[in-house]
């Protein structure tokens, strides 16, 4: 099993682990700390202390049992979202009702995974969404799960950015770079970076040029 990071060099990655049950948790962080780029930043064992330890802690990744007491992974995914989060948001369960996986990508959900699935399947789903995509385990990949849940994402993805993040969006199409836009808007680059990863993320695009060329497919920019 290959390591996320090789290099002592490179500042591993945060991660916060949220189960109520502790004999799982404790494996799925004993995992993780096995790992050279991951380092396991807190743990808890209800979706409240979750929440508060993703916005408290801004972690990297939080790996998110599904049925959690107070608030479920899917609630702790919504409220992080709302917040404006940026931490990388894996579900993890035991379900493998199709419907539950699309009802997480759409709460804003980067990864879903199976609590029976190998380990390799957990820094897959890491190294795939810290670059912007979005995975689920290959043992729920069927067509009618991602047809279902691209079809949904195709109506209106516009219509999950911010006031904010659309203004971020038309000026990064349209050339500013991070320093100009936050010249413009009034905000700190950082604050720039911020927005840019979150609208990439709703709009389901890795980069700059896919940014673009969303853009042109829209109409909205002849960049």
């Amino acid at each position: 099993m290959s390591l996320l990071n090789p290099t002592t060099k490179t500042k591993p990655a945060s991660v916060v682990l949220a189960d109520d049950h502790v004999f799982v948790r404790e494996g799925f962080a004993a995992f993780c700390e096995m790992q050279a780029g991951l380092s396991v930043a807190g743990q808890c064992g209800d979706g409240a202390a979750a929440l508060e330890m993703i916005q408290s802690l801004r972690p990297d990744f939080a790996i998110l049992d599904l049925n959690m007491p107070i608030l479920s992974g899917v609630q702790v995914v919504k409220k992080a979202r709302d917040a404006k989060c940026t931490t990388r948001l894996i579900i993890l369960s035991v379900e493998k009702d199709e419907n539950l996986v699309v009802e997480a990508l759409h709460a804003g959900a980067d990864a879903y995974l199976l609590k029976d699935g190998p380990g390799r399947h957990l820094l897959d789903a890491i190294n795939y969404i810290r670059d912007g995509g979005v995975y689920v385990t290959p043992l729920l990949r069927g067509a009618k799960l991602f047809t279902e849940a691209d079809h949904k994402e195709k109506e209106d993805p516009l219509n999950c950015l911010s006031h904010r993040e659309c203004e971020v969006f038309h000026h990064l199409v349209n050339g500013l770079r991070n320093k100009d836009i936050a010249e413009l808007l009034g905000i700190s680059p950082k604050t720039v970076d911020t927005y840019r990863a979150s609208l990439m993320r709703k709009l389901r695009v890795r980069d700059l040029v896919g940014l673009v060329k969303f853009a042109i497919d829209r109409g909205l920019t002849s960049t």
